[in-house]
């Protein structure tokens, strides 16, 4: 009798786990019964994991399918996935041009031929995912405008039993896309891991083009942004570790990245595979899914420009991958100063003019201090000289002589200096504002000049930039010996050659910025006795 229960017992169990195996429940039934337990790992991670009520029973993994595309396209750009690899096959922007006016086309960030070298490819080796798995997904091309959202969905099984889902949220105005990705293990075995996006940036040959002028991998990882250059990796992998906030790829105006959300990444890898590719893999931290476990993890993606607003309105400090140099703190209020100006003039050539201008009143006290010092040094020339002539053989009673000379005139020979100190970081904070700036990029000025980002088409602007600076030294007071004053006289044509292949927005700066220091020196010259 005994025997006969415990073979009926074990019958009962077997014909359940064979139909279970045969006939496993649908995945939204298993997310429905989910419910929460306690996380395995003790690294914090954005990785959620939860228990499923129902028995764990190992799921088929789909075979055979074909892939296909699904578009979306919002109001600011078009993204193509692909359900090979539930990854991104072309990413195009609609509102910035490869080349100024008529003959400009669409900004195409990314389009892939290759359908092995898509971006934000799945890969957790332990778990049975392969870039290469084709998913089941029931979207349709998608078109979004102003504030509507959508979403995408891709679904695969492994081998092992275990179930990725991936879900792109989008929005019609704006450029960050949500990653949701969620794994349910089927299976009968306890798997563990860490889950990857594989991401892939083919290298261009157009090195001389002004966009590429910065080009290559850049990553926040423990509290500071590394830059570095393809040729720097093409020596050895890039490994990050710690505490890794985004992974991206950029070029000196448009950029890729991959970003954490609730520490979701644990590093980041990058690597130049091969002459035509780097390859970033951002990895989660360590999961451990029993039968019936599933875990969810979440990153928010940004194709797009670096421009300032629009990279900080992502968050996690992405606009800090625009190198604005030393002076950042400087360089971006006097972006957005002249952005603001922009609303209005709407002219990034006057809204650069009228910075100047500001800039020039606001340090008009300073510049009238030095210059009014340069002067008052200038008439103690001739003094001076005698004074060196009278104790050429003895200079400490020559310093001694000159200190009493400058007390009894009450001048101070670094009052010439310091004034000018000042005004140092405000010169390279614009300067490199002007120069990453994405707002002048094909911004068109005046006449010939239709792009503040590219050099002047006919070399107008520096040419009269250089004689303006000539005019400037020339009224300047200046204590330098004759020899010395003519090699300062030669500033002004090695300045203009420099000044041939810079941007347009930067001469102009620079040109306006010489006008006003002219008007400013006649006005003093004229103001103080001679």
């Amino acid at each position: 009798m005994e025997k006969r229960v415990v073979i009926a017992v074990i019958l009962s169990i077997a014909v359940l786990y064979a139909f279970s195996y045969m006939f496993p429940p649908p995945v939204a039934n298993l997310k429905e019964k989910a419910r929460p337990v306690a996380a395995v790992q003790s690294q914090p991670s954005s990785a959620k994991l939860s228990a499923i009520n129902s028995v764990p029973v190992a799921a088929t993994p789909q075979a055979g399918l074909a892939a296909r595309n699904i578009v979306v396209d919002t109001d600011l750009f078009i993204a193509v996935f692909s359900t090979k690899g539930g990854g991104l096959q072309s990413f195009q922007l609609k509102h910035y041009k490869d080349k100024a006016g008529a003959v400009g086309r669409d900004i195409v960030l990314k389009n892939e031929s290759d359908a092995d070298k898509l971006s934000l490819l799945s890969e957790g080796k332990n778990f049975g995912l392969e870039p290469n798995l084709v998913f089941q997904s029931s979207a349709k091309d998608t078109k979004l405008a102003g504030t509507e959202k959508s979403s995408i969905e891709f679904t695969v099984t492994s081998q092992t039993g275990v179930i990725l889902k991936k879900v792109y949220s989008f929005s019609g105005n704006g450029y960050g896309i949500n990653l949701h990705q969620e794994l349910i293990n089927t299976g009968s075995s306890r798997v563990e891991g860490a889950i990857s996006l594989v991401n892939y940036n083919r290298l261009v040959a157009e090195a001389g083009d002004g966009r590429y002028e910065v080009y290559g991998p850049v990553t926040m990882a423990g509290d500071k942004v590394i830059t570095d250059k393809v040729s720097d990796i093409a020596k050895g992998p890039k490994q990050f570790d710690n505490n890794v906030s985004w992974a991206a790829f950029a070029d000196k105006y448009f950029m890729d990245a991959v970003i954490a959300v609730k520490n979701s990444i644990a590093s980041a890898r990058v690597a130049k595979i091969s002459d035509n590719y780097v390859q970033t893999n951002v990895t989660s931290s360590p999961l451990s899914l029993n039968p019936g476990q599933s875990a969810s993890i979440d990153y928010r993606l940004f194709y797009g420009p670096k421009d300032l607003d629009i990279l900080k309105a992502q968050g996690s400090r992405l606009e800090e991958a625009i190198d604005f140099g030393w002076f950042s703190a400087l360089a971006k209020p006097l972006l957005r100063s002249i952005k603001f100006f922009y609303s209005y003039t709407h002219n990034y050539g006057l809204a650069i003019i009228i910075i100047t201008i500001i800039l020039k009143v606001l340090f008009f006290p300073l510049t009238h201090k030095s210059y009014k010092s340069m002067k008052e040094m200038q008439k103690l020339q001739p003094k001076m000289a005698e004074l060196k002539e009278k104790f050429k053989n003895d200079r400490d009673a020559m310093n001694r002589a000159v200190m009493d000379l400058y007390k009894t005139h009450k001048v101070n020979p670094m009052g010439g200096c310091l004034p000018m100190l000042v005004q140092i970081p405000v010169f390279f904070a614009l300067y490199k504002a002007l120069m990453f700036s994405i707002e002048l990029r094909h911004a068109p000025f005046v006449l010939w000049i239709t792009d503040l980002s590219a050099k002047d088409p006919y070399y107008v602007t520096p040419v009269i930039m250089g004689v303006t600076m000539f005019i400037q030294q020339k009224m300047t007071p200046t204590n330098m010996d004759p020899i010395q004053a003519k090699m300062m006289l030669a500033l002004p044509v090695v300045f203009t050659f420099m000044f041939l292949n810079f941007p347009a927005g930067l001469v102009l700066y620079w040109l306006i910025n010489n006008i006003l220091t002219i008007a400013q020196q006649a006005y003093i010259n004229k103001s103080l006795p001679a």
